[in-house]
């Protein structure tokens, strides 16, 4: 019997606005000592009103709108009622049946057997928003729970998808994408381990028939809660797959939809209730928040000016990388990983082909050298940004917005490379030393005497001064072992320092030991 995961998610993004979903507090709780950042209205005292945090509203909005959403005419606030030490309330300020977002959808990369070129969509069945709980933290011995109430009221948008995710490295993959979205969009910082976001699995096994999932053999979803990380939703999924597989197997199939935790340190998911269907939080319409109608002329929202100032959202960056840059789709999703990153590149690219104009490189003006010789380019930079500049930045922990190598300097700095005035091994060490000060590549060169030699006359002395310091091998070389020149080549770039034009040392040592 072939088996089917069959894999919804139930995502918060937690919103960083400055204050919080319905009163003013400051939103930056998560900073401050406990309970610091509350007031009356979040901790839900007798007789408090609260106030919609417009800024809020017009960013689930243009999440939504990212996301492929769309924006009904209505969208109102509803109480979601259930009791825990969390909620000051009693009950929670969501939305219901009338959120701000419906019928999305992601295309993620995907192997699964009915990917379309490698991809496939994930349809989003609503976006809505809702105000945080507070935090626990709970006593080692168990005997105590202490609540932390600065994040009650915190603006939390939660994304629902179909159950069209088929496997753990999907729901990872989806995670993922979505995080850049929302970074993309500086909605959210999106950051799992802090909180940001956060995801609920709903798992289920189906059998598989020939062309077709066979749902009448569906047995109820279970839901993971505690998931924490991009590797615990994948390690968590795997697990609860495996678990549900052998139920399915035996004969055991569980009766009733159930919710387990994810034990990162077990890795294994846990018991913990049977799940909440929606009856059972009496759900009804907010009375202090009216309905917002985002279509009507005195609407506090624009959701047509929302949409228009979308930014270039990851996927349709990374295909533009592709098709106007020339890069490896490898290549173009890594510059594309951080925003600022992709901004860089482009800079870098637009400051090089103008180096490369001015000091005569390459014959032309920016654009006619651009059209012609873009590919070359893009892969000029591509190499030292990934290899080089990220590898540094990766070994200390930061980003390209801490980086004190400026897009005009990056690009002189592969102009010099390009036109041979280093070799390899000095070009690593000037962008190191432009790495660690932000210099100016040439004024560096100036001050390190780093210029390559290229001196006909001078490196033919460096040879000759080799080969009599190297009998041994020169002989090597002149009885049929040429690998042999390698090592000449070294110990000439000893001699120079690491100066010379390597191409030219092995053209003379090719031509002294004949």
């Amino acid at each position: 019997m072939k088996l089917q995961p069959i894999i919804g998610l139930e995502i918060h993004v937690q919103l960083k606005t400055k204050s919080k979903m319905f009163c003013s507090c400051d939103n930056t709780g998560e900073n401050k000592p406990p309970n610091t950042t509350v007031c009356p209205i979040c901790m839900g005292n007798p007789g408090v009103l609260p106030v919609a945090n417009k800024q809020a509203i017009e960013w689930s909005v243009k999440a939504a709108q990212a996301l492929k959403c769309q924006i009904p005419e209505i969208t109102k606030f509803d109480r979601k009622h259930y009791f825990y030490p969390d909620l000051p309330k009693g009950y929670q300020i969501s939305q219901f049946d009338q959120p701000i977002g419906i019928k999305g959808h992601i295309t993620i990369k995907s192997d699964q057997p009915d990917a379309v070129k490698g991809k496939r969509r994930i349809d989003i069945t609503r976006l809505h928003l809702e105000e945080d709980a507070a935090k626990n933290f709970h006593s080692q011995d168990g005997n105590y729970t202490f609540v932390d109430f600065n994040r009650a009221c915190t603006p939390l948008m939660e994304i629902v998808t179909e159950p069209d995710i088929r496997s753990a490295e999907e729901a990872k993959t989806f995670m993922q994408e979505l995080r850049l979205i929302m970074r993309y969009l500086n909605v959210s910082d999106a950051d799992m381990e802090k909180g940001h976001l956060r995801c609920d699995a709903n798992i289920s096994m189906a059998e598989r028939k020939p062309g077709k999932l066979n749902y009448e053999h569906l047995n109820p979803k279970t839901e993971i809660k505690n998931i924490n990380s991009f590797n615990a939703v994948k390690r968590a999924i795997e697990f609860e797959i495996k678990r549900q597989t052998k139920l399915f197997e035996t004969g055991e199939l569980p009766t009733e939809p159930s919710t387990r935790g994810w034990n990162e340190t077990k890795g294994v998911t846990e018991q913990q209730r049977t799940k909440e269907e929606a009856h059972d939080y009496r759900y009804f319409p907010e009375p202090d928040i009216p309905p917002i109608h985002f279509y009507q002329k005195d609407s506090p929202i624009d959701v047509e000016k929302i949409k228009r100032e979308l930014p270039e959202l990851p996927q349709d960056k990374r295909e533009r990388f592709v098709e106007e840059f020339e890069l490896k789709p490898e290549e173009a999703k890594i510059l594309t990983e951080d925003k600022n990153l992709a901004a860089y590149t482009e800079k870098v690219i637009s400051e090089l082909t103008s180096w490369l104009a001015t000091t005569g490189e390459m014959e032309g003006t920016p654009e006619e050298i651009w059209d012609k010789y873009k590919g070359k380019i893009s892969k000029l930079v591509s190499k030292w940004l990934i290899n080089r500049l990220l590898f540094h930045l990766h070994n200390d922990n930061a980003k390209i917005v801490d980086c004190k190598i400026t897009p005009e300097n990056f690009a002189e700095f592969i102009t010099i490379v390009y036109a041979g005035k280093v070799n390899q091994s000095t070009a690593t060490k000037l962008l190191e030393i432009m790495y660690d000060t932000g210099k100016d590549p040439s004024n560096i060169m100036d001050e390190q005497d780093l210029t390559q030699i290229e001196d006909f006359s001078e490196l033919e002395d460096v040879v000759k001064k080799i080969i009599k310091n190297n009998p041994d091998q020169a002989e090597q070389y002149k009885a049929g072992k040429t690998t042999v020149i390698q090592f000449l080549i070294g110990q000439a770039m000893k001699e120079t320092k690491g100066k010379a034009n390597p191409q030219m040392l092995k053209n003379l040592l090719e031509k002294e030991l004949k």
